[in-house]
């Protein structure tokens, strides 16, 4: 597909019928007690999350509630913030990160249990214009001054933030747009950032535009290292028990519908793409999205 060809939302089939036999696999019993309702009943836990999982986790956390008895409530925010919050002793009871390296650290600290260690998808970035403005077909244009300003997550903390930075320095932009970079503290922020009019551009993760309905222009993945998004439970007891199981639906049949539907591809997905010979560097292709 020619870069800027406008297309309705890309279909994304999840291959998650590997991924979820091996969260299974590492989670033990917490798919038994997923359907079962034994563990998790009239227990609370509290997800620690990439903002850029908000609109599928809070879907998602509704759904388990549901199906569970368990009660789950979110702390979104940029995952570099979050991995410090756990380390320093937060009572979250599972982490969901926008990269593997945060959760390494966390088990590194001792306050995740490594066992439980699990990819769960792959992320998108996505340009993304505010409103009124026209929206650039490639991350290329926006060498052009009148974008004046670009607004990124923070790349120090936040994994979406660093895939943009990236991103742009493979473009072969980084220097052109360096005195128009603005930051948000993670990537809802800077979404909201452009939403509000604040910025002209922002490149956003794709759950966020698609949660939007608004319309977007895909970043080649191979301008960024790839948005591994993993996840580690983080307490033990009842608790974690729960929020294993919690991490198990993510990988069921309801998570994999949510998640595509949010634009992530997940591992056994990720690694078929990987061996196709990837598009031309620059290509991006526009999509006109509606909920």
């Amino acid at each position: 597909m020619n870069a800027g060809q406008r297309r309705n939302r890309p279909a994304v089939a999840l291959a998650m019928g590997v991924a979820f036999a091996f969260v299974c696999s590492v989670f033990g019993s917490a798919c038994g007690a997923q359907k079962s309702g034994d563990v998790g009943s009239n227990v609370t836990i509290t997800v620690a999350a990439a903002s850029d999982l908000r609109p599928a986790f809070e879907e998602l956390g509704a759904a388990f509630t549901e199906s569970s008895g368990t009660q789950v409530t979110f702390t979104f925010g940029s995952s570099g913030q979050l991995r410090e919050q756990i380390i320093n002793g937060a009572p979250f009871d599972l982490f969901a990160s926008a990269n593997a390296s945060f959760v390494d650290e966390v088990i590194a600290s001792g306050r995740g249990v490594a066992d439980t260690k699990a990819d769960y998808s792959f992320g998108r970035i996505v340009l993304w214009a505010a409103p009124g403005l026209p929206l650039p077909d490639r991350i290329e244009d926006l060498s052009d001054p009148t974008f004046r300003r670009i607004v990124i997550a923070n790349p120090e903390h936040a994994p979406y933030g660093a895939a943009a930075l990236q991103a742009l320095q493979a473009a072969g932009i980084a220097d052109d747009v360096d005195d128009r970079l603005v930051f948000g503290e993670n990537v809802s922020d800077a979404f909201a950032i452009a939403k509000s009019g604040n910025a002209d551009i922002g490149i956003v993760a794709l759950s966020l535009a698609i949660s939007d309905g608004s319309e977007y222009a895909t970043i080649p993945a191979g301008l960024h290292e790839p948005l591994r998004q993993t996840l580690v439970v983080t307490s033990n007891g009842e608790r974690g028990q729960a929020a294993a199981a919690f991490a198990a639906f993510i990988a069921g049949s309801t998570g994999r519908a949510t998640m595509a539907r949010y634009g992530f591809t997940l591992p056994a997905e990720q690694a078929s793409a990987d061996s196709v010979p990837s598009a031309s560097a620059g290509a991006g292709t526009t999509a006109a999205v509606s909920e």
